[in-house]
């Protein structure tokens, strides 16, 4: 019988990616993976979808003796976070910590934005994630450790407008997450990882967050993803509302 904790990492759908290297090094200290990911949101990026990354993952997270288990799931519809948790607990079992580490990012500023450009980046960053902590924390079953929320944050509002504001009250969501769901022995956090190098930055702009980080090189995954796997330990059951910002010391 399998007694790992599952691990539920929202929007790891890249092999590069975030959440990708989260799911990795939570598989490495003994947890079962689930994830969620949308292939149509990868499509309009720059970088394409690959279905190939979810195998690449699969590949790595059983190689690590975990269990696997992958949905894809539009988070814009009221519906899918229900449907994300009745699936994993019909296949998997139930979950012990919820990374959202999923976005819906679209450049646009104050005079550019659109009322539906606006309204999706909450739908996806904001709404999605409440939905998503309130199924959980619904369904968590104590045991002998303290559930976690974690998820990913950004600083971004100038030309970024919708991405930032939506971010900014995820925050505020899982913080007030933190003292509300203390009775139900829950932990929550916010990460802040900064620029992270995910494929999206060219080299002028490495060149420019690596002049203002104190160790001469750009965030990657891994930074990331080690965090987690702390916050996600009995070392890390200490930290709970915090805003933790985890992006080299870059100064500006």
């Amino acid at each position: 019988m399998n007694n790992k904790p599952l691990a539920l990492i929202t929007g790891a759908s890249r092999k590069i990616g975030i959440g990708s290297a989260i799911a990795i090094e939570l598989s490495k200290n003994g947890w079962d993976i689930a994830i969620t990911y949308w292939g149509n949101y990868d499509k309009s990026m720059p970088w394409g979808s690959n279905t190939d990354d979810i195998q690449f993952l699969e590949d790595e997270i059983k190689k690590n003796g975990s269990n696997f288990y992958s949905i894809e799931a539009n988070l814009s519809d009221t519906s899918t976070p229900k449907f994300i948790f009745d699936s994993i607990e019909e296949k998997v079992g139930n979950i012990s910590a919820l990374i959202l580490s999923h976005c819906y990012s679209v450049d646009s500023c104050i005079l550019t934005t659109t009322v539906d450009n606006f309204d999706l980046h909450f739908d996806i960053n904001t709404r999605a994630s409440w939905l998503l902590i309130k199924e959980f924390a619904e369904r968590f079953k104590y045991q002998k450790k303290p559930g976690r929320i974690i998820a990913l944050t950004s600083d971004h509002t100038a030309f970024n407008l919708p991405y930032g504001a939506s971010k900014g009250a995820l925050d505020r969501i899982v913080l007030a997450a933190a003292e509300e769901l203390r009775d139900k022995r829950i932990l929550a956090n916010v990460i802040n990882p900064g620029a992270n190098d995910t494929g999206w930055m060219d080299n002028d702009f490495k060149q420019i967050v690596k002049k203002h980080t104190f160790q001469d090189r750009v965030g990657t995954p891994k930074d990331t993803a080690n965090l987690i796997s702390f916050l996600c330990s009995d070392s890390g059951e200490w930290i709970n509302g915090q805003l933790i910002c985890s992006d080299g010391g870059v100064r500006w």
